[in-house]
């Protein structure tokens, strides 16, 4: 007799499916099982792998972080520094000491150019005009 085209040849891993299906239907932790689903950890909790958080902290958020404001993006581009990224407040002050040389009254540059890099030497390092 021919075999239809819906049914599975005879012997094949087919035909054992209904039976893990009525197994599963009899034991329900087999069906959690699968990708890390069957295990329980007590207060119903997985373990962390300890690894870090891969959110940022508060830090990464100021201006010397890795993602800075609209305000500390321009500062830094007026002393020549990447707009994103985490910086030093060393790499800071070399950046404004070559600024500031390019830019100083005295070698040809503006007082408002120097204020300019002045101020944003001041943001990007925190420091308060009183």
């Amino acid at each position: 007799m021919p075999q239809s085209t819906l049914e599975p040849p005879a012997g094949s891993l087919a035909t054992s499916r209904p039976a893990a299906r009525a197994q599963s239907q009899s034991n329900p932790a087999l069906e959690q099982m699968g990708f890390g689903g069957g295990r329980r950890v007590k207060g119903g909790k997985r373990k962390s792998s300890g690894k870090r958080s891969p959110s940022l902290s508060k830090a990464d958020w100021g201006p010397l972080g890795k993602h800075p404001d609209l305000d500390a993006i321009l500062a830094r581009q007026r002393l020549h520094l990447p707009r994103s990224g985490r910086l030093t407040p060393a790499a800071v002050n070399q950046a404004w000491k070559r600024c500031a040389a390019e830019h100083h009254p005295d070698r040809g540059g503006s007082h408002h150019g120097m204020q300019l890099v002045n101020g944003a030497r001041d943001l990007l390092l925190g420091r308060q005009r009183g």
